[in-house]
């Protein structure tokens, strides 16, 4: 059996059990119902039905949809099928322990359990309060994030291929030891063409043809919307989408449908967050006041970030990322039952230990979406296919490490004098630009820029726009860089690029040489 034959086995058996199956079923049944003549022709005319009541298209999204998903890293026995390079394997297992160990640390020093059942009375409260999380401030000061962006790099620095002799490391200038293959500049230039300057694109073009060209996206992209087609959604948004659009267009790019069975599933995960409270829902608490409250784009989301976070930690759907991820859910004993395998349960409920800026993963999200149900299945949507890749120590192409590895690669490409005047002063360039990548640059960018980026991000279906954009901004700060003589001086030049504009810095970068 071929790769193809496996995987198209898994899919259609995955596709058995979604509900999909249960409503074409549904409706092909319907059909039968309302067939008269001929049955020799009951087959044909089921499959016209279905394609003219738009059950055909529903089902090439959803099977296009998985075949984005595909899992890039796979040998025959599908025992490495999460994780091809073994001491990769074993840097997200140490870094896994090294985790946990600090949440339960945590725990202990502050006797605090990991979770708890609600009083009666906190259970009414936490309803009441709903659209009002925010408003509680309980003292938290004791609380710290489990780990941020710099712990994280500082691990991803310990990291060595033990196949690779040290002499062979002598050309990596970069802080990542690490002989990852990644896209070459001209590669990137083929892969991300529609972003030259020779096409238009929304947001960036000025002068007199400008509101001509906007009213003409705007009627696009309804065409688009109307034919309701995952692959020619995300061709539209590569130049851009109009922001009247974006709300639908990202949700057909991902094909979301929010069903009565999703609202019945988002009052559920209510109803668990008022029953049981958990230590992460204290980090999150935290994190929400030290990132998004503390932002002036994003203070006034405080609530819906709440909202949707909390309710993210008890999702148990979550858990089906996994199956893609090189991480491990982390597990917990109940009480009294310490290192009895049975006892053993996953925490939190959908497996995800936040990190300092977790949070900013939702907030830009909340000027697209009005309707929290949606915002909270659309979140879901997009960590579980891009964001975990981000906090995660993989060899995939388009984990962390690839996309550091990249953005070190590209900038001694494209920078060489710049790359080696910092190294030499001791401040490497992704010791800056790391805390962009993890974030996606949420909270770095102005909000209107940031949702560009992640418009490129969904329409290609890649996370390396994200290190083509680091380079792009170090190469727009070079005569102040170059200029500078410590890190501290490079931090203060970078320190703010909320005045950046996104789709004219990647033009720069990707525009092809002549």
């Amino acid at each position: 059996m071929t790769d193809m034959d496996d995987f198209t086995l898994r899919l259609t058996n995955e596709l058995r059990v979604s509900p999909l199956y249960n409503e074409l079923k549904s409706k092909a049944k319907e059909l039968v119902c309302r067939t008269s003549g001929d049955v020799s022709q009951l087959k044909m005319n089921i499959h016209e039905g279905l394609a003219k009541s738009g059950w055909k298209r529903s089902l090439q999204n959803e099977v296009y949809g998985r075949l984005l998903q595909r899992v890039d890293a796979a040998s025959q026995n599908g025992v490495h099928i999460k994780e091809p390079l073994a001491y990769i394997r074993r840097a997200q297992a140490s870094w896994e322990k090294r985790i946990l160990k600090s949440l339960n640390s945590m725990c202990t020093e502050m006797s605090v359990p990991l979770a708890r059942k609600r009083p009666i009375p906190e259970q009414k409260e936490i309803r009441s309060n709903w659209n009002e999380l925010g408003v509680d401030e309980p003292d938290l000061s004791s609380f710290r994030p489990v780990y941020g962006p710099k712990d994280f790099l500082d691990m991803l620095t310990l990291l060595k291929n033990p196949n690779l002799a040290s002499e062979q490391l002598c050309n990596f200038w970069g802080l990542l030891q690490l002989p990852f293959p990644v896209k070459s500049l001209q590669q990137l230039r083929q892969e991300f063409c529609e972003m030259t300057p020779r096409w238009s694109q929304v947001g960036v073009d000025g002068g007199s043809h400008t509101d001509i060209f906007d009213a003409e996206r705007v009627g696009l992209g309804q065409k688009v919307m109307a034919a309701d087609n995952i692959a020619l959604c995300q061709q539209y948004s590569r130049r851009g989408i109009p922001p009247s659009l974006r709300m639908q267009l990202w949700l057909q790019n991902v094909g979301l449908r929010i069903t009565d069975s999703d609202r019945l599933r988002y009052e559920q995960l209510k109803m668990h967050v008022s029953k049981h409270d958990l230590l992460v829902d204290k980090l999150t608490y935290k994190d929400v006041k030290l990132t998004a409250t503390n932002d002036d784009q994003y203070f006034v989301f405080e609530d819906f970030i709440h909202q949707v976070l909390l309710l993210f930690s008890r999702d148990t759907e979550v858990l089906r990322h996994f199956a893609r991820s090189s991480a491990t859910p982390p597990k917990s004993y109940i009480r009294g039952m310490l290192g009895a395998s049975d006892y053993a349960v996953v925490y939190p409920p959908n497996g995800i230990i936040p990190f300092h800026g977790f949070s900013m993963y939702v907030a830009p999200l909340c000027f697209v979406f009005e309707d929290p149900v949606t915002l909270y299945y659309f979140f879901r949507e997009i960590y579980t296919r891009h964001f975990f890749r981000l906090h995660t120590i993989s060899s995939h192409s388009q984990g962390i490490v690839s996309l550091s590895v990249l953005f070190e690669s590209l900038l001694q490409a494209c920078q060489p004098q710049l790359f080696y005047h910092l190294r030499q002063m001791g401040a490497q360039p992704l010791r800056i630009a790391f805390k962009w990548l993890m974030r996606a640059f949420s909270g770095y960018l102005a909000s209107d820029q940031l949702l560009l980026l992640w418009d490129r991000v969904l329409a290609y279906n890649s996370l390396e726009p994200l290190a083509v954009l680091a380079v792009a901004i170090f190469a727009f700060r070079r005569v102040n860089l170059l200029e500078t003589s410590s890190y501290a001086a490079v931090e203060a030049v970078m320190a703010d690029i909320t005045t950046i504009r996104v789709i004219p810095l990647l033009q720069a970068i990707l525009l092809t040489e002549h």
